[in-house]
């Protein structure tokens, strides 16, 4: 008779996405953030149109809340770590790699796909490039190569999550 075992999988606990406030895991701060941004200000603008400052207040209020929410739903179909995982597996496999450059050198680029297309959610890669662009620039380290030399990656990266969430 064949023995059955079975292993128990632990999450390690950087990959549980703590809630900072609760605790509890699966929190995504930068889409919820993001939602919350763009929700307050569509709801603003929506609010004082039709009620004056209060109605404005109020939009912005009930915006920022639907946002957030959104934008935490957008957040919970991208994994970070599981992205990280994929990329450092795969990243020799890409058309644009260069034998020699190492998953360090292209990590930078997919890290900006995959979280801009959280940040940018409903707008495609070549209308937010510039934002990409300018907010890689002002993250990377003198050693990080130039964006672009990881602009393909950054671009494999985000059509990942697109791929992901239209099969979702």
């Amino acid at each position: 008779m064949a023995e059955v075992t079975t292993r128990k999988v632990v999450a390690n606990e950087e990959d549980l996405n703590r809630d900072p406030i609760t605790g509890t895991p699966g929190a995504h701060p930068l889409g919820t953030g993001a939602g919350a941004a763009s929700g307050g200000v569509a709801g603003a603008a929506v609010g004082t149109a039709v009620g004056g400052p209060i109605g404005g207040v109020i939009g912005a209020a009930v915006g920022a809340v639907a946002g957030g929410l959104a934008g935490k739903s957008a957040a919970e179909a991208v994994n970070p770590t599981a992205e990280e995982m994929f990329w450092r597996e795969t990243y020799f496999r890409e058309p644009y790699y260069i034998k020699g450059r190492t998953y360090e050198y292209y990590a930078p680029g997919f890290r900006a796909g995959w979280e801009g297309r959280v940040r940018h959610d409903g707008r495609n890669f070549e209308e937010v490039e510039p934002d990409l662009k300018a907010a890689y620039n002002l993250t990377k380290s003198e050693l990080d190569p130039d964006w672009q030399n990881v602009n393909p990656a950054a671009r494999a990266a985000w059509d990942r999550v697109d791929r992901n969430w239209k099969d979702k």
